[in-house]
């Protein structure tokens, strides 16, 4: 063999070798890359833990009082402005599909410092959302087990969450589809035993969908507070780096979680009504309503069912909360925004962001002492802020930065979220003064922190260059 037959055999074998290599490396799990593992179904299960199907019952004293007997109208409200947020949601997890959810679709479209203070609103709703769940554990099953302190149940549930969410999704996706399980059956018993027993006279069955204009302002009101039950949809987006196909998977589970709680909801609520239809005795008991209306379609034996049912549906929200809100301290922490050594940094064998799922269990702590009234209020306000700002950033991403055109185009990047933009603020607009109060002392909070690592917005807030997370978006 020849002295050029030997060189072109070499170099031959060195590109083999550099193709094996980048191949292995492909092939070997990233420390620092979350895994790619659900599909559609696992997203939908999510978002509907996240939602509780039994949460309607949560805000249903409150909001049927607010609305006066006409909280499956609320809900059709609600629902309206929500699908509006949705699609918004469904187009920038196709263009952008980032953990990190409104932050990150904010942040590349209107830059650092706004994707900052968009980002730390979003934090407002996700990391008081699992505190949530636990206060309402605590209450529910000492209600239940009175001689057991309610801070016993509540530092119980959240070392298990903490824990099941340490071990990472898939394993909470198989824990959601059996608490979801239940939740479904006790409502199919609760809708046919409130049909059987209801008064079915055309004037009855109208009764929960007749408003008149002096309905509205409690309408708009009660539509506000039910925002809260419709952030599984949001949380699904903050699973995008976990996502099998992102860019499919991602926009057709969120129009499906929308959709399909929409309808329990609006279901669940209008049996409510036809079972009970007297709002006004709703009044001094507005926080256990729901245990009211269940022991009057099933008697004690359904009341029982109904605390069993609503609060594993409640613990499935408590563990997706809080896999939703570490997903986003993962994605401000690779950002730099908040500290890398904390938060960006995944388990070796789990591959889930576990500092920062125990930074949220150790915040949770504040359900030992917090009242539930302010803890949704903390929520709505946040929740709110994210949907405007996504929204905007549609308006932003297509019609500005890439220029689209077109009739099309002006209807899907322009109207349906202008309409989005218009509708989350009108329902900002209509939260309590307590919200806006909290809210707003939360946002002055982020502005504060902001200036501190912009040194006085001289600079920009860290950020990962493009090119770092272009793997993740192709």
């Amino acid at each position: 063999m020849n002295r050029g037959s030997i060189c072109r055999l070499r170099v031959a074998c060195t590109q083999r070798c550099l193709v094996l290599h980048q191949e292995m490396i492909r092939e070997m799990p990233q420390t620092n890359q979350l895994r790619r593992v659900l599909k559609t179904p696992a997203l939908v299960a999510f978002g509907l833990a996240y939602m509780v199907p039994l949460g309607v019952f949560t805000t249903y004293g409150q909001v049927t009082v607010l609305s006066e007997g006409h909280l499956p109208v609320a809900y059709l409200l609600t629902i309206i402005t929500i699908l509006f947020t949705a699609l918004s949601y469904c187009r920038m997890t196709s263009a952008l599909p980032l953990a990190g959810s409104a932050y990150s679709y904010v942040q590349r479209c209107f830059g650092g410092k706004m994707g900052f203070l968009v980002g730390w609103a979003q934090i407002l709703d996700y990391l008081f959302l699992p505190i949530l769940n636990y206060l309402v554990l605590g209450i529910f099953l000492h209600e239940a087990f009175p001689a057991i302190p309610a801070a016993v149940f509540v530092l119980g549930s959240i070392v298990s969450v903490s824990l099941l969410n340490i071990l990472g999704v898939r394993l909470l996706t198989s824990v959601n589809f059996t608490l979801i399980a239940a939740q479904m059956v006790f409502i199919v018993l609760f809708i046919a035993l409130s049909f059987s027993q209801a008064d079915l006279s055309p004037e009855a069955l109208l009764r929960p969908i007749m408003v008149n204009a002096g309905h509205l302002s409690g309408l708009f009101a009660g539509a506000a507070v039910l925002c809260l039950a419709f952030l599984g949809f949001d949380a699904i987006a903050t699973m995008a780096e976990e996502a099998d196909d992102a860019k499919r998977t991602l926009p057709r589970a969120i129009l499906i979680t929308v959709v399909l709680a929409g309808g329990i909801f609006m279901a669940v609520s209008y049996a409510a009504h036809l079972i009970y239809p007297d709002w006004q005795s709703l009044i001094p008991i507005q926080d256990t309503a729901s245990l009211a209306v269940s022991e009057k379609a099933g008697g004690k034996w359904m009341y029982n069912f109904f605390l069993a049912a609503y609060l594993t549906g409640v613990y499935a929200s408590a563990m997706t909360a809080q896999t939703g809100v570490s997903r986003i301290f993962y994605a401000m922490g690779r950002e730099g925004v908040l500290p890398r050594k904390v938060f960006y940094h995944l388990h070796t064998r789990f591959h889930t962001p576990y500092r920062a799922i125990i930074f949220v269990a150790v915040v949770s702590l504040i359900a030992l002492f917090i009242s539930l009234e302010l803890v949704v209020s903390m929520i709505s306000f946040g929740a709110l802020v994210a949907f405007t700002f996504v929204n905007l950033s549609v308006i932003k991403h297509f019609l500005i930065n890439q220029k689209r055109r077109g009739a099309k185009a002006l209807f899907n990047y322009g109207l349906l979220p202008t309409m989005g933009v218009i509708m989350s603020v009108w329902l900002w607009l209509n939260l309590s003064q307590d919200a806006l109060i909290v809210g707003l002392i939360w946002l002055a909070v982020g502005v504060i922190w902001l200036l501190f690592i912009t040194r006085g917005l001289r600079k920009d807030p860290p950020a990962v260059a493009h090119d770092d997370i272009a793997h993740l978006i192709d």
